[in-house]
């Protein structure tokens, strides 16, 4: 009996698959890894949910922030503008040479403005300064208000503006330039100071002031010619110089130079002239004692040389009533020929008249009698007789 077929032990059984051994141990092994890499997962953390805290946060700075930099904008809006500001007033003077800081410390300390950092950046993105020749900004005093913005503030410290202070001063015949400077400064108009430093080193644009060497403020002296003036308050001091210099170049005109000058004199000369006789009379015999000054310079006797012999001169230098005869100076008329270093005050126009135009006399000496007016003489000798018979120069 035949035996039936038994398929071999090789053959691969059906819907199965023969995997190697080698692979089985590898398999394994991935298998492992899986199953420990699913066990440190599991042992992981569970993520938090993020908190609404700190986006909260988050706004609130920034709303924060934003109500600061509103408050900020809306106060220095307040300060830009004039807006909601107390009503207040005051005056303010802006010297020569100040700087829109300077002005800006002004108007903070004065209660105009409130913070002067912003008015400088103002002042800087305006294209304001005070230096240009057509700055906005000029020396003056001016009445301000708080209703003013900065634009307002800028423009109501102008050249031309409305809110700059003006005063009236007074200068008098025979005044010397001390004294006009004093009255200045006294009216708020300029510093003495600033007043002799421009008078001393400024070169003015005159013929007549030209040869004038500068350093010395005097020079100026009799050039500043007596009237009544309006003056910025605070204004600048050149200005305030010209003004008054101008005054006497329109004063001092061209017939009267020429005249002058065919007489053998210059505009400095008779100024010179004009400012002693203006010192020795009050006006009723100008032209006299012009005459005995001309016979003196033009024709000296021997007991006269070309001395002047004006106490005037010697009081310039001095001060005060008391005349030292003396004086090592210059301007001692009694030592010194000819006329005196410069004009010893500011003579008005009758003044300037009697300079060019003195009386034709013979007279070299005049006295001033008891009764106020003087009487002139040919000779020393006539002088001291009549000053002997006069109760004002006994001891």
């Amino acid at each position: 009996m035949a035996q039936e077929y038994q398929p071999s032990s090789g053959r691969r059984t059906q819907g199965r698959r023969h995997t190697p051994s080698h692979l089985e141990q590898s398999g394994g092994k991935r298998t492992q890894a899986s199953e420990s890499a699913g066990k440190s997962r599991s042992k992981r953390r569970p993520k938090k949910r993020r908190s609404a805290f700190g986006p909260l946060l988050y706004v609130i700075f920034v709303i924060g922030v934003s109500a600061l930099l509103a408050a900020v904008g809306w106060i220095a809006a307040n300060d830009l503008l004039a807006l909601n500001k107390p009503d207040h007033s005051a005056t303010i003077t802006i010297e020569d040479g100040a700087t829109i800081g300077q002005v800006a410390d002004l108007l903070e300390e004065n209660g105009l403005i409130e913070y002067k950092a912003l008015f400088e950046l103002f002042a800087t993105f305006t294209h304001v300064d005070t230096v240009s020749p057509n700055s906005k900004i000029t020396p003056g005093t001016y009445e301000l208000n708080t209703s003013m913005d900065y634009n307002a503030l800028i423009n109501s410290m102008g050249r031309n503006s409305a809110n700059r202070k003006e005063t009236q001063v007074t200068i008098t015949e025979g005044m010397t330039l001390d004294q006009i400077f004093q009255t200045l400064e006294e009216a708020g108009v300029a510093s003495v100071e600033d007043l002799q430093d421009v008078a001393a080193n400024h070169e003015f644009n005159y013929s007549f002031l030209k040869d004038l060497p500068t350093g010395d403020y005097h020079r100026l002296e009799g050039y500043l010619f007596p009237d009544t003036y309006q003056f910025y308050m605070g204004g600048d001091v050149l200005q305030i110089l010209n003004k008054m210099i101008l005054r006497f170049d329109e004063m001092f005109t061209e017939e009267m130079r020429k005249d002058a000058e065919e007489s053998g004199y210059t505009v400095g000369e008779i100024v010179n002239i004009a400012s002693m006789i203006e010192k020795e009379t009050d006006g009723k015999d100008q032209a006299l004692i012009s005459s005995v000054i001309h016979n003196r310079l033009e024709k000296p006797t021997s007991e006269t040389g070309k001395t002047l012999g004006i106490d005037a001169t010697i009081l310039y230098v001095t001060g005060g009533t008391t005349v030292d005869v003396n004086l090592d100076s210059p301007y001692n008329t009694r030592l010194y020929p000819g006329l005196p270093p410069t004009a010893i005050s500011c003579p008005g126009f009758d003044a300037i008249k009697a300079a060019i135009y003195p009386d034709s006399t013979r007279y070299y000496y005049y006295a001033l009698g008891d009764d106020g007016t003087h009487s002139f003489f040919r000779t020393l000798s006539e002088q001291q007789k009549f000053i002997a018979s006069q109760s004002r120069y006994q001891q």
